[in-house]
């Protein structure tokens, strides 16, 4: 046994969080993709089929009141309020991110100053939130301005309406800075929208401490909401009076079942409803959530930090000189919980990798993903797929 292979022992065995990862449906694999998709939590297949056969087999129609369906979006919203730092009542679920980042970006824009004609937008974003951000800019006569994260202080002005950022980069996992750039928002006096698809459970977020106005997520991450699991949408208290969402629908008017022609919104973040909620997945994400019981973020940031430092470390020792390259940065206040590799043949590498037990995914051309769940990848987990991608990389295939 090698001395990293010792350490990743040692550091399993003082792992606060190691017994969180019996709560998960994992095989023999080394998942390193939980950035993509994360685990099943072991419970959930039971809750699903009580929702299958007592609330929609049995109870029918009334489990809308009797199971709770109907508050099911604000109810999972508050659970998920925590994990991202933020009071009860400023979250709603459903929907997908892309149409929550439509909803936020209109509602930014309306809440911002009148005469300001600019959005501003993360120059390397996942490519849907700048298709959606420039489909909004059409429809409300504003301009996209794409920039740097870094660069946006220098970017505002007074024509600044908007800003739509992502907290970690999903192909490098650098964490941009959510404090310092909402605060550069609001000094030029505009709406600071946070995508938090790869950070959300992953490390802390802080959206009230940090003052952020409006943000949106994903919840199949790590979260583990499974395939194509309700997103949220997070409007600050402060706006919710004035949010101004461009798809009103019945689920979000202040008497829903009145089916009056004319809108009227609902109080507090209901508004951020449309239509009728999905709730077969909706529930299934609702007894997800459960896995986060008693954890503490704080304790999850650091087993990240710890997990991407120790692969980097093992990368680092075993992989042939020259092979890859860290895209991510090694500074800890710039980390993401992904590792991201620059290797020229990376497609080939990355289907040698999941047929050797090493499951990755990645960004073509050439970057290898690796995202660290804390909840249930541990430090062995780490020193294997380093030493299987070192020995994928040293054989002819690659």
């Amino acid at each position: 046994m090698s001395d990293l292979q010792e350490r990743a022992q040692a550091l399993d065995t003082a792992d606060e969080l190691a017994p969180l990862r019996g709560l998960f449906t994992l095989d023999d694999t080394v998942y390193l993709d939980g950035n993509s998709l994360g685990a099943l939590p072991r419970h959930v297949p039971a809750r699903l089929q009580e929702v299958l056969t007592r609330e929609w087999g049995e109870l029918r129609i009334r489990s809308w009141d009797e199971s709770g369906w109907w508050t099911a979006p604000e109810r999972i919203g508050d659970r998920i309020a925590p994990i991202v730092g933020a009071a009860p009542g400023q979250i709603v679920v459903g929907d997908s991110t892309s149409v929550n980042v439509f909803k936020a970006v209109v509602a930014a824009s309306r809440l911002a100053p009148e005469g300001r004609d600019e959005i501003l937008v993360d120059a390397s974003t996942f490519p849907t939130d700048g298709y959606i951000a420039a489909s909004a800019a059409r429809m409300t006569g504003h301009r996209i301005v794409p920039v740097d994260p870094a660069d946006v202080p220098g970017a505002l002005g007074t024509r600044s309406a908007a800003v739509l950022l992502n907290h970690v980069d999903y192909r490098s996992g650098r964490l941009h800075d959510l404090p310092g750039l909402t605060a550069a928002v609001h000094a030029a006096g505009a709406v600071a929208v946070w995508d938090l698809c790869h950070s959300a459970g992953a490390l802390p977020v802080g959206l009230d401490a940090h003052g952020v106005d409006l943000a949106v997520g994903c919840t199949y991450k790590y979260l583990n909401g499974g395939p194509g699991a309700p997103a949220y949408l997070y409007v600050a208290e402060r706006h919710q009076a004035a949010f101004d969402s461009p798809l009103p629908g019945w689920t979000s008017h202040a008497d829903p079942f009145a089916m009056t022609p004319g809108y009227a919104p609902a109080d507090g973040a209901v508004r951020g409803r449309v239509g009728t909620p999905d709730i077969l997945s909706m529930l299934a994400l609702e007894a997800s959530l459960d896995v986060w019981e008693g954890v503490r973020i704080d304790a999850v940031r650091a087993k990240s930090l710890a997990l991407t430092d120790f692969f980097l470390e093992c990368v680092t020792a075993y992989a042939p000189e020259g092979r890859v390259a860290s895209v991510t940065p090694a500074a800890h206040a710039e980390r993401g919980s992904q590792v991201a590799l620059r290797c020229e043949d990376a497609e080939p590498v990355m289907r040698a990798l999941i047929a050797r037990g090493v499951v990755g995914d990645l960004r073509r051309p050439d970057v290898l993903r690796f995202g660290f769940t804390p909840l249930y990848v541990g430090f062995a987990d780490a020193e294997r797929a380093a030493r299987v991608l070192a020995d994928v990389l040293s054989g002819p295939a690659a």
